[in-house]
Formats: C-alpha cells, structure tokens, sequence
C-alpha cells in the first residue's frame, strides 16, 4: 500500500473513537461532571439526529423523518438529560461554547429552540465572550426558526455546501442550490448573525478541477469567515448509505490531491489564512488569531479556538471529552431515549487517559495544529526524558526517509510534507488502527 492509499484518522481525538471501551459508564460520567471546578467555563455540544433526507455522502449518525412526532420525542430527552446535568453540574459553570449539530438541528420548529435554549440556560448560562453556533440546512430555515435561535444568542451559523454541481449533487444525494444557500446566508446576516462557517467536499464523484474551481468560487461570492474544505470519506462498509454513490465516478488519491490543491489555492487567493491540514480563515478570525498566538485547538469539530478543559455533549451518540477521559453516550436513539428514561447517563462506552494518551494526544494535537513538535513545552507539562522524547521524533522522521527536519526544539513539518500530516501523526500513534476502517490519507 502508497501512502496515497492509506487509511488514517482524521485525529479529531486521541485515541481515536475505534478504540473506545464498554468500562466508560454513566456513572463515570456523573463522576466526571462533578470534578468540573465550580465557576469554571465549559463547552456543550448538543446532537440532533434527525434529518429531512438522508444524504447519501454522509457517515454521521442520523436517521429520517418526515413527521414532526419523533423530533418532539426527542426534544423531551434532551430536556431530561439536561435535567440530570443540571442536578450534577458544580455551581457557578457557565458555557464558552455551545454547538448544536447533527443530523439537521434546524428541523426543530421555532418553539422547539426556544424551549431548547431555554432549559440550556437554566443549567448554565453564557460566558462573558461565549460563541453559540448552529448547524444550518439551507433547505430547512426560515425567517421565523431564525428569530427564535437569533433571540436564543446565536451568533455563529454553519452551512454545509458540499458542492454547487448539480450532476455531483445528484450522485451524492443532497439537493442544494446556489440560490437557496444565498438565501439562507442572506437572511442569517439579516439576523445579525455576522460569522458564518461553510463546509466543501473534494474528492467527490463526477469532481473536477473545472467543477471544483466553479464551486469555490460561488462559495467566495458568499463572504464565508470560515471554510473547512474536508476531503469526502468513502467508508460503504460503515455508512450504508454511500453505497448508492458510484464508486468509479470517484477520483483516484492522487487527482483528490489535484482537487484539495486546485481548492486550496482559490481561498489563500482570496484572502484566507490556512488553518491546519483542511480550515481556511479570514484574518480577523478566531481561527486565524488562534493560530498566531499558538492557542489553535483540535476537537470532533474540527480546528477550534475553544481552549475549555471539558466538552460535554449531550444527545444520542455524543462525545463528552474531560481531563480524565472520553465518554460517548449510546448511539441508538432508542437505546439512548431508555436510559435518559430511566434517569440515568446514557454513557456506553469511553476511554480513561492514561499517561502515555496524554502525551502522544498533545504531539499529535500540535502536528495538526501547527505542524511542529515543541520539545520544551512537552518537556515541561509532560514526564517525559530528553532523551525518550527525541528518540520518538527521530523515529518518526526516520520512518518519512528523514524528509521532516528534527532538532533541539523538536520537530517541523516541512510545507511539501504537509498533505502527509495525517500520516505523520499516525506515527505517534500508540494503537492498532487495522481494523478501525478509517477513510483515505488523502
């Protein structure tokens, strides 16, 4: 196998959710919440998993509705589960960060996100400097949804585009106008909702440089603060779904890189800032002050300049992540609306940090960060020996042919190594990621 060819994480976490264990409980979990020091700032994530369509391009856990019945099920969970944080979160937590995703969180109906908002203020309310962003379907908003999450303080909108060509949209499943996405953004501007994301896919089907130069520059008459440019992942054998997308009309590794590259060129042309391997950032940007002043973070997110020691996330699948450890709640939402039910953490599965996790997550975190490995501040935080700690970064770059630079301060990812950073990282890698079926290198 090339390294074109390879299989790696996308390292949103380490370990990676594969290596995720049953020993994680809600009980755990409980303990968890409450060793968050009192009055301190957390981030809370909220899962919505329904959607109106399933699109075929998608692996997230998500199922279809067309009925409004079960998204108002679900919303009595949420308000329970935030009921059982409430009774266990320590005095005086406010929210840094609080993100709603999914699925499509706009299929709530607009006295559903007031509800919502209402009972996550009620556990905790806002940071000073807080940031609420939401997770927008341009097929599923309107002015009156906008209202009720503009009022709720929203303040960040992300829209998924994917791409503009109708011939790729039809292969992938997910019908989204030019015109429709301009509405949208129109009107969250209109809300005074001034920062917005936008997600686009390379390596699609039918994608070429023509297309992909055609979409981003739709995308860049929309004034995005925001890109995340991710490279789509073909996993059939996990996401069922994918497998009505045409395998052959895919491009091959090395065109995908043409495609990322092609991309990737247009928005640094316009004026972004590159944030790590696949974000792009206006200036004046979260993103982009993060990176300069070294504080750029990595989460199931992507690139964030949250810097909160807990993320807790609640709703079927979610993934909490704490000082200890990882716990991610059941991801049926059958299996999870039971236990919220019952009264109790859906928690199914997890992971304790150990000493090691500790110190190779943080390695890991700042190759795809930063692209470099500073040996003093690893040194400083971490119990670790000069020498042990050089002896890594000397393996992993001998493992590149020594194509990556090595030193006193640690290690640097040279600019034409960097569509390799997913497999530099890897190398710090303790675990078997053989069977964990992750996407493609590149």
């Amino acid at each position: 196998m090339g390294l074109f060819d390879a299989k790696v994480p996308r390292y949103t976490s380490y370990p990676t959710a594969p290596q995720f264990t049953p020993a994680i409980t809600g009980d755990m979990f409980a303990k968890w919440i409450t060793l968050i020091p009192a009055g301190s700032e957390i981030s809370l994530y909220i899962h919505v998993p329904f959607c109106r369509r399933l699109c075929w391009f998608c692996a997230c856990r998500t199922q279809g509705t067309q009925k409004e019945e079960p998204v108002r099920a679900y919303l009595e969970i949420l308000k329970a589960e935030l009921a059982l944080l409430k009774q266990t979160l320590p005095k005086g937590v406010t929210l840094a960060r609080l993100h709603w995703g999914g699925g499509t969180p706009t299929l709530l109906s607009a006295d559903m996100m007031r509800d919502l908002a209402a009972e996550i203020a009620s556990v905790a309310p806002f940071a000073p400097n807080y940031e609420f962003s939401v997770e927008i379907d341009p097929n599923e908003i309107d002015s009156t949804r906008l209202d009720a999450l503009a009022a709720a303080g929203m303040n960040r909108a992300s829209i998924g585009v994917q791409d503009f060509d109708d011939e790729i949209q039809q292969a992938i499943g997910r019908i989204q106008s030019f015109e429709a996405t301009r509405s949208a953004i129109d009107m969250i501007r209109a809300h005074g909702v001034e920062s917005i994301n936008a997600d686009i896919l390379f390596g699609l089907p039918h994608q070429s440089q023509a297309r992909i130069t055609e979409s981003v520059q739709k995308l860049l008459a929309l004034s995005p603060d925001r890109v995340a440019l991710y490279g789509y992942a073909h996993v059939p054998w996990m996401a069922k779904r994918q497998q009505m997308i045409p395998s052959d009309a895919l491009p091959t590794p090395e065109e995908r890189l043409d495609l990322f590259e092609t991309a990737r060129k247009l928005f640094v042309w316009d004026g972004y800032a590159e944030i790590g391997i696949d974000h792009f950032a206006r200036p004046e940007d979260g993103l982009t002050r993060a990176q300069k002043a070294g504080t750029l973070r990595r989460n199931f997110q992507g690139y964030t300049d949250d810097t909160s020691d807990v993320l807790v996330g609640l709703g079927a699948s979610s993934i909490s992540r704490f000082p200890q450890g990882y716990a991610q709640n059941a991801p049926a939402t059958s299996a999870h609306t039971k236990k919220i039910s019952e009264g109790s953490f859906s928690t199914s599965r997890g992971h304790v940090f150990s000493a090691e996790d500790k110190l190779r997550s943080r390695i890991i975190e700042m190759i795809m960060c930063d692209f470099r490995v500073s040996s003093a501040e690893l040194l400083a935080e971490y119990d670790i020996a000069p020498a042990a700690l050089a002896a890594m970064l000397n393996e992993a770059n001998k493992s590149f042919g020594n194509r990556l630079k090595t030193s006193a301060e640690g290690l640097y990812i040279p600019e034409e190594m960097r569509p390799l950073t997913r497999l530099i990282a890897r190398a710090f890698d303790a675990y078997d990621l053989s069977k964990a079926g992750h996407s493609s290198a590149i």
